[in-house]
C-alpha cells in the first residue's frame, strides 16, 4: 500500500499538477491585487467616487456593484491566461505529438490479413 502511494505521489503528472495549483495560486493573488488596485478604483470613479463609489443602499443596505464587477474581471483574466498560456499550448504540444502516429487502439485490433490488404490498397492507389 505504502509503495503504491510513493508511485502515486513521485509520479510525474502529481507533481506537475501540484506546481500548476501553486503557480495557479500566486498568479490569482496577483491578478486580484492588480484589480484591487486599479480596476476598482476607476469603477468607483465610474461609480461617483468617493467612499460609496461604486456601490448603492436599498434601505440603508450597501450593494457592492464595483466589487462584483472587479471579480468578474479577475475571473476573466486568470481564465484567460490559463487558457492562452497552458491551454493552447499543451493542446498543440499534444497535437504534434501524435501527428503521424497510427491510432494504437486501430493497430492492435486490426487483424494482419486487413492491415496488408490495406497497404496492398494504398500501393495500388499511389500507381499511376
Amino acid at each position: 500500500m505504502i509503495k503504491g502511494f510513493r508511485d502515486f505521489i513521485l509520479r510525474g503528472n502529481v507533481v506537475d499538477l501540484a506546481i500548476a495549483v501553486v503557480i495557479g495560486a500566486a498568479f490569482t493573488g496577483i491578478v486580484t491585487q492588480f484589480t484591487k488596485s486599479f480596476i476598482e478604483p476607476i469603477l468607483k470613479l465610474i461609480g461617483g467616487g468617493g467612499v460609496h463609489g461604486g456601490t448603492f443602499f436599498i434601505n440603508n443596505v450597501a450593494f457592492d456593484w464595483g466589487a462584483a464587477i472587479n471579480a468578474v474581471i479577475n475571473f476573466l483574466i486568470v481564465g484567460s491566461v490559463l487558457y492562452f498560456f497552458i491551454v493552447v499550448p499543451i493542446n498543440q504540444i499534444t497535437a504534434r505529438r501524435h501527428r503521424g502516429e497510427p491510432d494504437a487502439e486501430i493497430a492492435a485490433t486490426t487483424p494482419e490479413d486487413i492491415a496488408l490488404l490495406r497497404e496492398i490498397r494504398d500501393l495500388l492507389k499511389r500507381q499511376p
